[in-house]
């Protein structure tokens, strides 16, 4: 309740007269006409939005949610921020949030830029699949038609130093960890199985992360060279306790993040009405050989190629991993009791979380998209196949944008995978239809 107060007088400031407004994303702070002015950009939109049909939930997700965006700017400050209402029901937890989307102070100039708050950062040039985007966490369970709705900020400083106009290096510095939502608990493990809360790392120094990026946007290709030092948003999970009660096992696995360095490299090509694009990233780890939730050292990558056919948007990828210091479980000694047993079967699931069950993994993702109508209605399918685990999903949708401010979205999201694979484990819970109504202003 206390946030009505904040909201009311923000609500009449943005609407008094002593303002005016522009398109939210237009850059108004290097304009010299316009420098001495307090310049506010504002927009917003209210949806309803339902995904639901899996076989452990009737409703995935179910909420309505207002949302608004506003940057201020004077001379070469700037203050952008984006607030979330919602309320709902979540995997049948009801309840009403309110979510700090982004909110970020900042200085930009024609030489650098500066921002410091809650920001998300998204690197790398492919679709869908990029090695070097360690930066932004994901809630992967948080289910609605836009696929960016998972993306997580962290609070950062970000600067960027503009070499040229068309190079620059890019720093970041993330001083307390943020995990991506992965609801391992939702999963049906087995009977004996539980989790307790998540190992994550203390709020030190030490304990943050570091990035740079040199990036080279020429008139004819781009690419970047990256590093990241930090623990991974993305995580497995280690065996907490086994205890016995008669013949019954009681197993807790607990969530826990881990620490790597990251070396990254991208880049797109366009040739002609063709653009190729590729990225990939050597993953160095530590302690590998005795925790399970620590992946092994890897090379990933991704190349892709897209293409207009008669207007349909056509993006093809191949996304790869090279396992290093790669050691079959099934050439290791046999388990000499039952809780060495269950450990094995754990770390082979945590080695198919990190697509490490084999010395390399072979991966494609197809896209597909077309607009028609006057580009009032889009329609999009994805689809990705894993060659190695022989897992794949399915993502259809089709948006219409009825008038300049209202627009619906119908799709689904469809896993499957062999018997104890991962996706068949996601499939219980993240198989389903959506359908999204929402209104912009």
């Amino acid at each position: 309740m206390k946030y009505k107060f904040i909201i009311i007088p923000v609500f009449l400031w943005l609407l008094s007269g002593s303002c005016y407004a522009q398109g939210l994303f237009e850059n108004t702070v290097n304009q010299a006409d316009d420098e001495h002015k307090l310049q506010i950009d504002f927009s917003g939109y209210g949806r309803a939005s339902a995904y639901g049909g899996s076989n452990f939930y009737d409703y995935s997700t179910l909420f309505a949610e207002f949302g608004i965006q506003g940057k201020l700017a004077y001379k070469r400050a700037l203050l952008f921020t984006d607030l979330r209402f919602r309320a709902g029901s979540q995997f049948d937890s009801l309840g009403i949030k309110l979510q700090m989307k982004e909110t970020y102070v900042g200085y930009q100039s024609d030489k650098i830029d500066v921002y410091l708050g809650a920001k998300i950062v998204s690197w790398g040039r492919m679709d869908g699949f990029n090695p070097t985007d360690n930066i932004t966490p994901y809630d992967y369970f948080f289910l609605t038609a836009d696929p960016d709705d998972q993306k997580l900020p962290n609070f950062l400083l970000q600067t960027r130093w503009y070499i040229t106009p068309q190079i620059n290096l890019e720093l970041i510095a993330i001083p307390i960890y943020r995990p991506s939502v992965y609801r391992y608990d939702l999963f049906d493990l087995g009977e004996y199985t539980t989790f307790v809360a998540p190992a994550l790392p203390d709020n030190t120094f030490k304990n943050g992360s570091l990035a740079a990026r040199f990036n080279f946007d020429l008139p004819n290709t781009g690419f970047s060279v990256s590093w990241f030092r930090g623990y991974d948003p993305f995580y497995g999970f280690n065996v907490y306790d086994i205890s016995w009660e008669e013949f019954a096992p009681s197993i807790q696995l607990q969530a826990q993040p881990y620490l790597k360095n990251t070396f990254g490299a991208d880049f797109d090509i366009p040739l002609g009405s063709w653009v190729l694009r590729s990225e990939a990233a050597y993953n160095l780890t530590s302690a590998y050989q005795d925790s399970m939730y620590i992946p092994n050292p890897d090379i990933s990558y991704v190349a892709g190629v897209e293409h207009s056919f008669r207007g349909v948007v056509t993006i093809l990828q191949y996304i790869g991993k090279y396992t290093i210091d790669f050691a079959s479980l099934d050439d290791l000694p046999p388990p000499e009791n039952l809780n060495d047993m269950i450990i094995r079967e754990l770390a082979a699931f945590d080695r198919k979380i990190f697509y490490q069950q084999e010395k390399t993994n072979h991966a494609l993702s197809l896209s597909l998209s077309k607009r028609f109508a006057h580009e009032t209605m889009n329609s999009e399918l994805m689809g990705y196949y894993n060659i190695t685990s022989e897992e794949w999903f399915i993502r259809p949708k089709f948006s219409w944008k009825i008038t300049d401010n209202l627009e619906t979205g119908i799709g689904g999201m469809y896993y499957a995978g062999p018997d104890k694979s991962v996706f068949s484990y996601a499939s219980d819970v993240l198989n389903g239809g959506f359908v999204e109504l929402k209104v912009s202003f």
